[in-house]
């Protein structure tokens, strides 16, 4: 399980908060080759979800068609200076973890 992927920022406006996440990952679709002619396994974020407060505000369902490194902005009702955003994702090798984020 790969630890601290996900960079964030997370600033309130008014009654909305503006969110910026890039993911610092691969994305390997299973079909490029290494310099010996061997396939790459595939290794890519499968699900991205974002909460705050316990409740999901944002949630991506990625494939091997995105491109490596992907980066996402939404805005959601709500949230807080200095509340906290959790975010989780899961490759689909099974790796998943939880990092977080602060509103600022």
């Amino acid at each position: 399980m790969a630890k601290g992927i996900l960079r964030a920022k997370a600033k309130a406006k008014g009654d909305n908060t503006l969110v910026k996440i890039m993911a610092k990952h691969a994305m390997e679709t299973g079909n490029r080759k290494d310099k010996s002619g061997k396939k790459i396994p595939a290794k890519y974020i499968q699900t991205l979800s974002v909460a705050h407060n316990g409740k999901t505000v944002m949630e991506a369902n990625m494939g091997p068609a995105v491109s490596k490194n992907p980066y996402m902005a939404f805005t959601f009702v709500g949230g807080a200076k200095g509340d906290e955003l959790q975010m989780t994702w899961t490759e689909n090798t099974g790796s998943t973890a939880t990092e977080t984020a602060k509103i600022k």
